[in-house]
């Protein structure tokens, strides 16, 4: 049995206080002077913890458990919503989304809620995706508490359809193969921040086993012992020719889309026979024709990349990056090339569950960018302070910021066992655009309702 992956999360508390969902009203006028007050008995400790004693205070730890308003003998308690929590993020990266991410990089490990989940029952994106949990009981596959060995582990390059042997009998080498510990690849945020978060984000990529995609420019900023977990990504004009000596080190390099992408591949191909070369692709939607063109001509990886929330790039009505990866790994599976071709989706990646869903739509891999980023408390506003972050980003110690990426990438590990592990499946791979064990609203609708309209 291969060892069991472990990813080496710490504990790494936020640098300042960050913004709680939740806050309580004390109306303690008619306080009775409890001896043991609801508040020194919380279960979660947080009015002891945060020194939460004033009439209106926001609580950054409160699950929402609702002990201490239902235990209030003279009933002077109640819940209230931080207003300043309703202003984190935008329509997609809502303040949920925000504040579980803090939550996973400070300890890596699922974030569990008192008040259980009270969202609605679907939504846009990914949330209109519900996953089959039907192997939930299983007792041996009780996620990363269970006692079989569940793997997440992919590979990126194309696959062998079928064993070359020589003449003389010996099995011969097939095309490059790179495979990575988790099926995550850290991509470019898109705010530049600083150099040192470049350090750390290819530092977390060394750490758990994968790969970090960095600009062309940065990668003289890494480690040489880290040089294997860098993708460099040249830009469409760059000059290929200036960078041959890091093409040589590394075992992949991501080349974006444009008319001259085969010659370019060949060149880095020249530079480096082992070098997988993978397109930057955006997503649009003829981008299923681009995606086999390139496979004809001889690109094996494809980065599919959305908008930061997760939209192909299209005029009117464009399609999220679950329906674009349906359409893409159809088209592969119906030309019986599927196997030679990696796809990597990227844009709108923001929990866990996408990660997992987005392979079940036929990724073989996802992309995070912006995630990583929340995680050293970035809270989405879009760059636009004159060049001045509010959470201090840029000025995260390199080590601190790594580790806090490692914890936020240790739990979504431990949330796709936990999903594996429910429907009963041991290797990450077998996910792959497996529809059948997932059900899409819009789906459903169209088989339930799609002829009333008629």
């Amino acid at each position: 049995m291969p060892e069991r992956y472990h990813v080496p999360v710490a504990a790494a508390p936020a640098r300042f206080r960050l913004v709680g969902k939740y806050g309580t009203v004390d109306w303690r006028e008619d306080c009775a002077r409890c001896r043991n007050c609801v508040k020194n008995l919380c279960v979660y400790g947080v009015y002891r913890a945060e020194n939460a004693y004033q009439p209106l205070q926001p609580l950054f730890d409160c699950r929402a458990c609702l002990s201490c308003i239902q235990g209030c003998t003279k009933g002077l308690l109640s819940l209230a919503i931080n207003e300043e929590y309703l202003t984190l993020g935008d329509d997609y990266w809502r303040p949920e989304i925000i504040e579980t991410t803090w939550r996973q990089a400070e300890t890596g490990s699922i974030p569990v809620s008192g008040a259980g989940y009270r969202g609605p029952f679907s939504g846009p994106g990914f949330d209109s995706m519900w996953t089959d949990m039907s192997e939930i009981v299983r007792p041996t596959r009780d996620g990363i508490h269970g006692r079989e060995y569940i793997s997440t582990s992919v590979d990126i390059g194309s696959k062998p359809m079928r064993l070359s042997i020589r003449p003389d009998g010996t099995l011969a080498d097939g095309e490059p193969l790179v495979e990575v510990r988790l099926p995550v690849v850290l991509d470019i945020p898109p705010w530049h921040m600083s150099e040192d978060v470049t350090r750390a984000t290819i530092a977390a990529a060394a750490s758990l086993g994968t790969l970090a995609i960095a600009k062309s420019g940065e990668c003289g900023l890494v480690d040489e012992r880290q040089i294997a977990s860098v993708v460099p990504l040249l830009q469409e004009g760059e000059d290929l020719a200036a960078h041959e000596a890091i093409i040589q080190l590394v075992s992949m390099v991501e080349i974006a889309d444009g008319e001259d992408i085969f010659e370019r591949a060949g060149q880095a191909h020249a530079a480096n026979p082992n070098v997988i070369v993978c397109a930057r692709v955006l997503a649009s939607p003829s981008v299923a024709e681009r995606v086999l063109g390139l496979h004809q001509g001889g690109v094996k990886a494809m980065h599919l990349c959305a908008d930061l929330h997760g939209n192909e790039a299209a005029p009117r009505n464009p399609r999220f990056i679950k329906d674009v990866l349906r359409d893409v790994h159809t088209r592969l599976v119906g030309e019986g090339v599927r196997d030679e071709v990696t796809l990597i989706a990227g844009g709108g990646i923001a929990l866990a569950e996408h990660m997992a869903k987005a392979i079940i739509c036929g990724a073989d891999l996802v992309a995070v960018d912006l995630p990583l980023l929340i995680a050293l408390g970035c809270r989405v506003c879009g760059g636009d302070h004159n060049g001045s972050c509010p959470a201090g980003i840029s000025d995260a110690d390199p080590e601190y910021a790594k580790q806090r990426m490692v914890n936020l990438m240790g739990a979504w590990h431990s949330q796709l066992i936990e999903v594996l592990s429910a429907m009963g499946i041991r290797e990450v791979r077998r996910l792959r655009g497996e529809t059948g064990r997932a059900m899409f609203r819009e789906d459903l609708e169209r088989e339930a309702f799609g002829d009333l309209g008629n």
